[in-house]
């Protein structure tokens, strides 16, 4: 079989259960779709969905905390995430309609940049998020531009692929307003690369048993489709070379934090037949034997060779060149974790590193490997989804720090000039927001974990102030500083906010990754506690009144640190948090099952380690008072997770209040949810802290 190819890739999934991880690189212009899962803003706030109450003390429905708390929530955001073909429209996800939507900027049309928010055409209305990229070309023969989106229904996750012309005369309101691609709503399609030509799209699916992701071939004139890589395990395609011969396709291994990626000659692979590891068409790339983690190619146009990003035999990823016979060498080292991308025309090289959770990034040119430019960023933050316009000479990325909320900017190769492309709306006076101190503080064995601190504006009183503990999901994730609304209002209420790295994190390294794994779960909460031990180094940080917060695997931290540490912590906020590693393991949707189990141990093997390690079976030394926040439709932390602590908690005569969103699933992406939400949390933090 052969296919017209393009060069680039871009993956876009979760990072373990907490965080959204979407590949920040991709030098194909087009076919970058990203479904928004979690944060989601807006300026009409809607009535909340259905709620679930279950709080055991019911907090007041309103007071002076809420207004004050929606103006930062309703602070908006916007990311580029994809050039049309001819260079002169750029789709933005932005937040301004409640949840993330789809808008245009029509480049051609503006005179002046950057533009307001407002003033980008909407061209999605849905009530859940929708993400959508440019097809490099109309395959059908129709002409224009089209689309490619993926949206799901109440956070479940089954993500359902759709096209349209990129110029309603109206908003699209719902997905019956789309032309329906790859529908199957019992299943998940995750697309992977689209040929240069437009003709034929990858995409990974698990609607053979639910479980194993297949990798799929689908030629968009015909309708024509045909699996082409299935090994029983999870794969996901990776994008095509330039010529179409080879398909890049990643898969997850039983192993924490490990990957293979192999080519896909789809020339030496017979019509109806389906590849797997040993067949002889497929190459894999970077072969290892311990875990680490390979990136799928960035293709020279030529097709003679490529770069991907990996940390086989070294602690942080680097560029590896490599071309399609599986040779490969090491050609750039930052010392950081790395990653790379090449614009369609091989102009140039982008490198890509997180120093310490910051980002930077800068041009060398692909055949002399030579720095050509170091791209300015706007600060100290995190910039990520860069996107090269299809002739090479735009580089479009989202950017954002404590200071900045997050927007889309644009760096010109040619003029070497960073613009501005939009200004989303926000209420709150920037010279109010507080940017983050980077520590260090030692753990029970002599680590060093890193630590981002807030600390509030101008705190002039002698007592010291309560602290928040951020913990960040994952738990294979980084906390990096850019804009949170909640931190910054918590902030300018008077409390720190502290978030740490605790070991398991990735950004320091291979082994740092793997500190965590599965027997050595508690070293990960026992880094808590060293963090409360450093809250008493600090004069102006009351340990006393120091509360955990966190989603996801954060919320297990605050669960664990809560449980095998109650005399340390004054309270919680779980959202969506595991309580029972055990439950979680047997309820977690059966396609996420092994996936995790690779992290926290199986429940044949290790079950007397996931018992151990769970805060229920210590749920008798919990004391401080809990506010807990999940979605009903969660398919990777069951709704169960929270219904069980809850329970028990209350029975026992701890204050723990419980509150479910009928229409969320793993995280609150709905603006409406969020208003309602986290003022109470807010609330709770100060009555239980005393603020």
């Amino acid at each position: 079989m052969r296919v017209a190819g393009r060069p680039g890739a871009v993956r876009a999934g979760r990072d373990g259960d907490g965080e959204v991880m979407v590949d920040v690189l991709c030098s194909c212009p087009c076919v970058v779709v990203h479904v928004w899962w979690d944060v989601a803003r807006s300026a009409a706030v809607p009535e909340p969905a259905t709620l679930d109450h279950r709080d055991r003390r019911p907090l007041p429905d309103r007071n002076p905390v809420d207004a004050d708390i929606t103006a930062y929530l309703q602070i908006r955001t916007a990311s580029p995430t994809s050039w049309s073909p001819d260079g002169h429209h750029l789709l933005i996800s932005s937040d301004l309609p409640g949840t993330h939507q789809v808008h245009r900027l029509d480049l051609g049309d503006v005179e002046v940049l950057p533009q307001p928010a407002e003033s980008l055409v909407q061209v999605t209305s849905f009530v859940e998020p929708i993400g959508a990229g440019y097809l490099p070309a109309d395959a059908t023969g129709g002409g224009g531009h089209r689309l490619l989106l993926a949206t799901d229904t109440g956070g479940n996750e089954r993500t359902q692929l759709f096209t349209t012309p990129h110029d309603p005369d109206a908003p699209l309101q719902d997905p019956d307003d789309l032309d329906p691609l790859v529908i199957d709503e019992e299943h998940i399609h995750r697309p992977g690369g689209v040929t240069r030509d437009g003709r034929f799209l990858a995409y990974a699916t698990n609607r053979g048993d639910g479980v194993a992701f297949d990798t799929w071939v689908r030629d968009l004139a015909t309708g024509e489709e045909w699996c082409v890589y299935a090994t029983g395990g999870w794969t996901s395609p990776g994008g095509f070379s330039p010529d179409g011969r080879y398909l890049a396709v990643s898969e997850l291994t039983t192993q924490a934090g490990d990957n293979q990626v192999r080519l896909l000659d789809l020339e030496a692979v017979a019509n109806g037949e389906v590849a797997d590891h040993d067949h002889p068409a497929v190459i894999e790339l970077a072969p290892h034997d311990e875990s680490a983690s390979v990136g799928t190619p960035s293709w020279l146009p030529d097709g003679s060779a490529f770069y991907f990003s990996t940390d086989v035999d070294r602690e942080f990823a680097g560029i590896a060149r490599g071309t399609p016979d599986g040779a490969w060498d090491m050609v750039i080292e930052t010392g950081w974790s790395t990653g790379c991308a090449i614009d369609w025309t091989g102009r140039h090289l982008l490198v890509v590193w997180n120093q310490d959770g910051i980002s930077q990034a800068q041009l060398r040119d692909p055949r002399t490997l030579e720095v050509t430019a170091d791209v300015p960023l706007p600060g100290r933050g995190v910039a990520g989804g860069y996107r090269f316009s299809k002739d090479g000479r735009f580089l479009s990325f989202s950017y954002s720090s404590p200071l900045i909320p997050g927007d889309a900017w644009r760096y010109d190769t040619d003029s070497g000039e960073l613009t501005r492309l939009t200004v989303s709306p926000c209420d709150v006076a920037p010279d109010t927001f507080v940017d983050a101190d980077l520590v260090r503080f030692a753990s029970f064995d002599g680590l060093e974990v890193p630590a981002f601190v807030f600390r509030p504006r101008d705190h002039a009183s002698d007592t010291p102030t309560p602290v928040v503990i951020m913990i960040h999901g994952g738990p294979e994730s980084q906390y990096r500083p850019s804009f949170s609304p909640i931190t910054q209002y918590l902030v300018a209420q008077g409390f720190a906010v502290v978030a740490p790295n605790v070991r398991g994190s990735t950004g320091y390294g291979r082994s740092y990754q793997h500190l965590d794994d599965v027997e050595r779960r508690l070293d990960s909460v026992a880094d808590l506690a060293a963090l409360h031990d450093w809250l008493a180094t600090q004069p102006d940080l009351d340990q006393d009144r120091a509360a955990l917060y966190g989603g996801s695997y954060g919320g297990y931290m605050v669960l664990a640190g809560l449980a095998f540490q109650p005399e340390r912590w004054a309270a919680g906020v779980d959202i969506v948090g595991i309580s029972d590693l055990v439950t979680f393991l047997q309820n977690t949707s059966a396609w996420r099952r092994a996936f995790r189990e690779r992290e926290y141990g199986s429940l044949e093997h290790d079950r007397e380690v996931l018992e151990t390690a769970s805060p229920i079976n210590r749920v008798a030394s919990m004391q401080a008072p809990l506010f807990i926040v999940h979605g009903a439709n969660d398919p990777r932390v069951p709704l169960s997770e929270a219904e069980q602590i809850h329970a028990v908690l209350t029975e026992r005569g701890v204050r723990c209040e419980l509150r479910v969103y009928e229409d969320e699933g793993h995280g609150l992406s709905k603006l409406a949810n969020r208003v309602d939400c986290y003022p109470r949390v807010v609330r709770f933090l100060q009555e239980v802290l005393d603020t």
